[in-house]
């Protein structure tokens, strides 16, 4: 038998073991686990930051749009309604109702799109558009973290069959309900309103904040040319002081009488059932067609819904901003800066940030 000699052990043991092999896996696999959240922690940062940009694009465009109307843009071309024991005869907003253009088919224009904006035909209701353009995916509407971008919006009743393109970002219209944006109004409102409304100045006043889409093609949430609630209208439905619980409409009962731009007072009650960033309840987004399979999909989405009620002061139209983003979603102001607006923002202080009419002034 050849004697084996040093170099013969050392070539012997060149190789790793296979406990050594498991060892060095071992640690490859705790390397990685280690560094992913970092990595989607990079991700999440880079999406916020590129939706937050396109938030502000549109702060930016509304600005850019009263000055040249001398008006901030249209919450949306809708219907008025009358309701007793209003003072004026059309007080109620009617989102369901008119030509049912949103502020975003009035901001193309302004958001390189003029082309497209020269599609829509304002002798028609948005329905009965030539080419659809309502249809088209505009990428500045759309969040990259938002799990649903392809989605369409089409119903053979609410939308007489046609298809509308969804986006992610959407205006305030009132620190209280939506279609009574007229009595307590936020940034952008029916008609239209100039910035010597704006009391606390457009650097405390919220405008826009992004929001989700459902992948059902029932789910009104992001259409960016209806001017419904959250397709491109919010509001916070934080009640006014003085608001009774039991109002129903007719005055009845709880002393109140309605008003245009009736000074805004935030009322207590009304602590933990407002509308704040990603609200999960016990109110939810008011939606045409939210019952049964699509009600069950978008609480198990995150994103609750219930009908809406017919516009007026017995009911209420109202939605929430919401965002895949960890912790809360991004608000556009009036100037144009963004911010981040945490799911647990105090509640008063959001409510005076989207009134425009409540003399407080948010740092």
């Amino acid at each position: 038998m050849p004697l084996r000699t040093a170099n013969d052990d050392r070539r012997s043991r060149s190789g790793f073991t296979l406990v050594e092999l498991l060892v060095v896996i071992a640690i490859i696999g705790a390397l990685v686990a280690l560094l992913l959240p970092a990595v989607q922690a990079a991700r999440d940062t880079a999406r916020r930051t590129q939706c937050a940009s396109q938030i502000k694009q549109l702060a930016l465009a509304a600005l850019e749009y009263e000055g040249v109307h001398k008006l901030l843009p249209a919450a949306g071309f809708a219907k008025l309604k009358s309701e007793p024991p209003a003072v004026s005869d059309e007080i109620i907003y009617n989102p369901y109702a008119g030509i049912q253009f949103s502020w975003i088919v009035t901001l193309l224009p302004h958001l390189e799109q003029a082309a497209l904006a020269r599609q829509f035909d304002p002798a028609r209701q948005i329905f009965q558009q030539a080419g659809n353009p309502q249809a088209t995916r505009l990428p500045l509407l759309i969040c990259p973290s938002d799990g649903s971008q392809p989605s369409l919006l089409t119903h053979a009743g609410l939308t007489l069959g046609r298809e509308f393109a969804k986006g992610n970002y959407a205006a305030y219209t009132s620190p209280f309900h939506i279609d009574l944006q007229l009595m307590y109004p936020g940034a952008l409102i029916a008609g239209g309103q100039d910035l010597a409304a704006i009391e606390d100045g457009t650097t405390h006043t919220i405008v826009m904040a992004e929001i989700r889409t459902h992948e059902s093609p029932s789910d009104s949430r992001g259409a960016w040319a209806l001017p419904w609630p959250g397709a491109t209208l919010l509001s916070f439905d934080m009640h006014p002081h003085g608001w009774g619980a039991n109002h129903d409409g007719t005055g009845a009962g709880d002393g109140y009488h309605a008003q245009i731009r009736s000074p805004y007072e935030a009322s207590s009650e009304s602590l933990g059932e407002s509308m704040r960033p990603n609200n999960q309840g016990p109110n939810a987004d008011t939606i045409k067609l939210c019952q049964g399979e699509l009600q069950r999909a978008a609480a198990d989405a995150r994103m609750p819904c219930t009908l809406d009620l017919p516009p007026g002061t017995h009911g209420y139209m109202t939605a929430a901003p919401r965002s895949q983003h960890p912790g809360g979603v991004n608000g556009a102001y009036l100037d144009g800066h963004v911010q981040f607006l945490p799911d647990d923002i105090d509640e008063f202080v959001m409510a005076y940030s989207v009134s425009v009419n409540d003399g407080m002034i948010n740092q």
